[in-house]
């Protein structure tokens, strides 16, 4: 049985133990952005046992949607559902983080009724049906950082108690980062000390807005994607750089993206040891590093724990939601792959779906 302690945070803030839900797209979400009562349960039932959990995406602007079934925070009027949502994870011991984001490129028209998605540049991904995005003036990048900073406030006002700066998966602070989306020749683009501008004043932006707001500790986490495929594009040293420099920023912690959690890098420079092993020596203890990807077993727990300090689950609270009591108390797990499913089929069906498949208590 695991021995898993409380965890607190630079801010103050405790959580029972280091166990966290990854924030996992479920589209669940009215088609206008509004909370439903299925998303309500379904993060209602994965709140037990576990120390924190973070919620799917939420677009801090309009244009900034990336898929239908998003939960929407860009606006006052979703306040009321996001606070049921906070209190109904709170009430089961949870600390709950909202994950907040802007798709920018990683969207289409259709999602956007017609509109031009946009991004740094007008370069699209390299993902089959992209759209060419319009680049942002420099007035609406300002704007952009100026609505991650009202969605932090709308956050606090539901009763959240953190929120997440979604930087990883391609999406627009990515975007910002990357010299692949990014060919600006501005202020906001060229080196990498000027695409990391964007990221800067937004992480910045988003701390002196809980100073001024949060009457109690108020958790500010930042996701990051540590490396991309594309030519150019993020490489491990653009990651260096980027933990390098948050690190010594009032954030509470640092949450690398990767689906698995001993995965090395694709440079072969840095492919002697685990990407995670290079994000913690660089941390070096500046700042709570937290690693998913394909955590299943208590070997598992244990093996990220003995490098990161928080240890973030996915699929395995989306099939269980008891898993995290079954960790602590010592009882076995399902193994997927154990289990005769086919998970790369799951990937194409809705979240619904995917849940009635692998859910254990049918």
């Amino acid at each position: 049985m695991l021995n898993l302690k409380k965890v607190r945070l630079p801010n103050g803030v405790e959580l029972r133990n280091p166990i966290v839900m990854a924030p996992m797209t479920t589209q669940l979400s009215f088609y206008n952005g509004e909370v439903t009562k299925d998303e309500i349960e379904y993060y209602e039932n994965r709140s037990h046992d576990i120390g924190a959990v973070i919620t799917a995406a939420a677009n801090v602007q309009e244009i900034g949607k990336g898929w239908h079934g998003e939960l929407g925070i860009y606006d006052d009027r979703f306040i009321p559902g996001l606070r049921k949502l906070a209190n109904a994870i709170k009430s089961k011991g949870a600390k709950v983080i909202v994950q907040i984001f802007h798709a920018g490129r990683m969207t289409s028209s259709k999602v956007l009724n017609g509109k031009q998605p946009v991004s740094a540049s007008a370069v699209k991904s390299l993902r089959e049906g992209a759209e060419v995005p319009r680049a942002l003036e420099s007035e609406e990048i300002l704007q952009v950082i100026e609505d991650f900073k009202l969605a932090t406030v709308r956050a606090i006002k539901a009763g959240f108690d953190g929120v997440e700066i979604h930087g990883a998966n391609t999406y627009l602070i990515q975007q910002m980062y990357s010299a692949h989306s990014n060919r600006r020749e501005d202020e906001w683009g060229g080196s990498r000390e000027k695409r990391f501008k964007f990221i800067d004043e937004l992480v910045d932006g988003v701390i002196a807005t809980v100073k001024e707001n949060a009457e109690n500790p108020f958790i500010v986490g930042y996701r990051f994607s540590p490396e991309e495929f594309e030519e150019p594009g993020l490489r491990m040293e653009d990651t260096f750089y980027l933990v390098d420099k948050l690190s010594v920023k009032e954030l509470d912690y640092l949450h690398l993206s990767t689906n698995e959690y001993d995965r090395v890098s694709v440079e072969k420079e840095y492919a002697d040891k685990p990407i995670i092993d290079y994000v913690v020596d660089t941390a070096n203890g500046r700042i709570p590093v937290l690693c998913p990807g394909g955590v299943e077993t208590a070997e598992d727990v244990e093996n990220v724990l003995s490098k990161a300090d928080m240890v973030v689950v996915g699929r395995s609270l989306i099939h269980d939601p008891r898993w995290g009591q079954k960790i602590l108390n010592g009882e076995k797990t399902a193994i997927l792959s154990e289990l005769g499913i086919d998970e790369q089929a799951l990937r194409n069906k809705s979240l619904w779906d995917y849940v009635q498949t692998l859910r254990l208590d049918k």
